[in-house]
């Protein structure tokens, strides 16, 4: 059965916060909100995770996971990011966007696309993502919350809680939480090339 954390929107209970990152670095698997729907989250090198994530939304070896990160410094650890990519990334983050770019070695081969050896990146905006990756001190292996069959991400924690209660370790839940995914800007090219619109507005991308 999974732990239910409600944490408060502007400023999140340290108590808890270390309760979750206990729970992640024990091999846990979350729900935790962001500012464009619910998603999943792990640690990094958390194979078993990485699993049970693709056994609940039933994704295929092609999917693109994504590394949540705290911050730019973060960010550029895990992918190839080039002078101008990285002024057009700058210019929208935090936000509801996820980057897609070239891996550098500190990302796990099994979570690279298998040809285009690529991985997701975004930085949210949202205070509780935002305290919880600085007290974990790394980024977050997500993926979105879509279950199969779904358009959309869940938004509510206790409506997570009753569909995902056995699969997954904990469910967080802090503040209102929007529907709409992220925009997805694929940078692997070297261009930007607009691969779903979500709430990021895709415009400058176009």
């Amino acid at each position: 059965m999974a732990k239910f954390f409600d944490v408060h929107p502007e400023d999140p209970q340290p108590r808890a916060i270390r309760q979750i990152v206990d729970l992640l670095h024990d091999g846990g698997l979350v729900a935790y909100p962001t500012d464009s729907g619910y998603a999943l989250g792990a640690q990094i090198g958390n194979r078993q995770a990485l699993d049970r994530i693709r056994t609940i939304r039933q994704l295929d070896d092609k999917h693109h996971f994504t590394l949540v990160c705290k911050d730019f410094a973060q960010l550029g650890q895990f992918v190839q990011v080039d002078n101008d990519i990285f002024r057009a990334i700058k210019a929208v983050t935090p936000g509801s966007y996820t980057f897609i770019l070239p891996a550098t070695k500190e990302v796990p081969r099994r979570l690279l696309h298998p040809k285009k050896k690529t991985v997701g990146v975004r930085i949210p905006d949202h205070r509780f993502v935002q305290v919880l990756l600085s007290e974990l001190g790394e980024p977050l292996l997500s993926s979105t919350l879509l279950l199969p069959g779904q358009e959309e991400p869940l938004t509510q924690g206790w409506e997570i809680k009753e569909e995902l209660d056995h699969a997954v370790d904990a469910v967080i839940e802090s503040g209102d939480t929007a529907a709409e995914p992220t925009t997805v800007i694929d940078f692997s090219s070297g261009e930007a090339e607009v691969v779903r619109r979500g709430k990021g507005d895709p415009s400058r991308f176009e």
